[in-house]
C-alpha cells in the first residue's frame, strides 16, 4: 500500500505540473492581457505608460520565464493578486471552495441515498410497472438540460408559491444556518434530481450483471436470506463502476455546477472561474484551474483505494 501510495503521489505531481503549465499557457496566450485592458479603458494612457507597467507585471517576457516565476512563486505559496478583487488569489478562491463543496457534498450524498436504493429495486422488480417506471424517471432526469431544470424550480418555488429564495447565500439577510439553509435547498434539489437520475441507470445495469453471476446462485442455493444475498454481496460489488463514476464527477461537480451556480446566483468554484477566464484575472483563473485538478486527482486515488475495500480479490500491491 504505502509503495502504492508513493507511487500515485508522484504521478499527480507530474500530472499537476503538466496541467499547471497547459493552463498557464493557454491562459496567457488569450488576447490581451489586464494592462491591454486597462489601456483600453484609459485613452490618456501613453504607450510607454503601457511598456512600463507591462514590465513591471513581469508582461514582456517570454511565457516559459512567466511560467517559470509563477511556479517558484507557487511553491512558495504566493499564487498572485486577483486583479478582480484586489486580494491575494488564494483568499478570493477558499471562500468560493466552500460553498461549492456544501452544495455540491450534500447533493452527492443525496443523491446516492436516492439513487442506491432505486437502482437496486429497478434490478430486482425487472421488467416489472416499477423498473418502467424508473427507467423512464431515470431517462428524463438525464436528459433535463440543468439551466431548464433550475430556472422551473424558481419560478414553481419562488415565484409561484414564493416559499424559498430565488438565489443568492442568504448572507445578506443576516447569514443564519436556517438562512443559508434555506437558500440551498433549490440548487441542491437540482443537481440531486441530474445525479439520482444518472447514478440509479448505473446501479441498475451493475445490479442486473451481478444478480446474474454464479456465487450469488451459489449463495442463494446454500440457503442464504435473500437481504443478506443482494445487499451484502450483490450491492458490494455492483458498487465498483459507481465508485467509479462518483470519482470521475467530484472533478466535474466542483467545476460543473457552473450552470446551477449562475442560475441560483450560488458563489461558487465554476462561478468563479468563469468570470476568471472572462476578465482574464490569469492568477484567479488558473488557481482554480488547479485546485480543480488536484480534487480530480484526489478522486481516482480515493475510488482505486475503495476498489480494494469493496473486492478483497483487487489488491493495490506490485504485481497483484
Amino acid at each position: 500500500m504505502t509503495q502504492f501510495l508513493i507511487s500515485r503521489v508522484l504521478q499527480s505531481l507530474f500530472v499537476l505540473l503538466l496541467v499547471s503549465f497547459v493552463s498557464y499557457a493557454l491562459i496567457g496566450l488569450m488576447p490581451g492581457d489586464p494592462i491591454d485592458l486597462m489601456a483600453t479603458s484609459d485613452p490618456n494612457m501613453t504607450a510607454e505608460d503601457i511598456a512600463r507597467l507591462k514590465a513591471l507585471q513581469g508582461l514582456d517576457k517570454p511565457l516559459i520565464e512567466r511560467y517559470g516565476n509563477w511556479l517558484i512563486a507557487a511553491l512558495q505559496g504566493d499564487f498572485g493578486y486577483s486583479r478582480l478583487y484586489y486580494k491575494p488569489a488564494e483568499d478570493v478562491l477558499i471562500p468560493a471552495v466552500w460553498n461549492t463543496v456544501k452544495l455540491v457534498g450534500i447533493a452527492t450524498l443525496l443523491s446516492l441515498l436516492i439513487a442506491i436504493p432505486v437502482g437496486v429495486i429497478a434490478a430486482l422488480k425487472h421488467r416489472s410497472w416499477a423498473d418502467y417506471v424508473i427507467s423512464f424517471g431515470a431517462f428524463v432526469g438525464f436528459s433535463t438540460p440543468a439551466f431548464w431544470l433550475a430556472l422551473m424550480l424558481i419560478l414553481v418555488f419562488s415565484v409561484t408559491l414564493g416559499w424559498l429564495p430565488a438565489g443568492g447565500t442568504g448572507e445578506a439577510e443576516g447569514g443564519g444556518f436556517w438562512i443559508q439553509a434555506k437558500h440551498l435547498i433549490l440548487p441542491v434539489i437540482s443537481l440531486t434530481v441530474l445525479n439520482v437520475a444518472s447514478h440509479s441507470r448505473y446501479v441498475r445495469g451493475t445490479m442486473l450483471e451481478v444478480m446474474r453471476q454464479d456465487y450469488i446462485r451459489t449463495a442463494i442455493a446454500k440457503g442464504a436470506s435473500k437481504t443478506r444475498v443482494i445487499w451484502k454481496h450483490a450491492l458490494r460489488n455492483a458498487m465498483i463502476p459507481l465508485v467509479t463514476i462518483i470519482a470521475l464527477d467530484i472533478g466535474f461537480l466542483l467545476s460543473g455546477a457552473l450552470i446551477t451556480e449562475t442560475v441560483f446566483a450560488w458563489p461558487g468554484m465554476g462561478k468563479l472561474i468563469f468570470d476568471a477566464i472572462m476578465g482574464n484575472d490569469y492568477n484567479l483563473a488558473l488557481l482554480g484551474l488547479m485546485v480543480i485538478t488536484f480534487t480530480a486527482l484526489l478522486g481516482n486515488l480515493l475510488a482505486d483505494i475503495a476498489y480494494a475495500k469493496l473486492d478483497p480479490r483487487i489488491s493495490l500491491t506490485k504485481g497483484a
